[in-house]
């Protein structure tokens, strides 16, 4: 089966680098799956599970946000904060929460100022992958929760 080069890159460190046969990514406009020979693009990701599947089996990944660049040969992915599924207890998944629910009140406090509803719609979206992703997971979701 043809392959693919994959990386996963946060700026604590590289999770992963491997041939893959297809990576599902968490896009920002729906989820996509990339593959050898897939068209060029750029997506930014919203917060869930990246599935990376390769001759070793699946691995799996929570993203919070970035981006991903697919090619014809390979799928690199620049997450802000990143962890295998496994590394995901209840103290990492609450630290994650804190700082979208950090984000979510900044936007609260803007539009109490003025600004227009945009961002905190985004971030009510923010918080509610962050819910979908606990959920996926088997987590407490309540801090989450809006």
């Amino acid at each position: 089966m043809a392959t693919m080069q994959f990386d996963l890159v946060s700026p604590e460190r590289r999770l992963a680098s491997m041939q893959a046969q297809s990576v599902q990514i968490p896009g920002s406009e729906g989820d996509l799956t990339a593959m050898p020979g897939h068209a060029p693009v750029i997506t930014t990701l919203r917060p869930g599970i990246l599935r990376a599947m390769g001759d070793g089996g699946e691995q799996d990944f929570v993203v919070t946000g970035g981006f991903a660049e697919i090619t014809a040969e390979s799928c690199t992915v620049l997450a802000e904060r990143s962890h295998a599924v496994k590394e995901v207890d209840q103290g990492v998944y609450n630290e994650i929460v804190a700082e979208a629910r950090a984000k979510y009140d900044a936007a609260i406090a803007a539009k109490a100022n003025g600004n227009e509803p945009g961002p905190v719609d985004d971030m009510v979206r923010l918080m509610a992958d962050m819910v979908a992703l606990g959920t996926h997971i088997g987590l407490d979701t309540g801090e989450a929760r809006i």
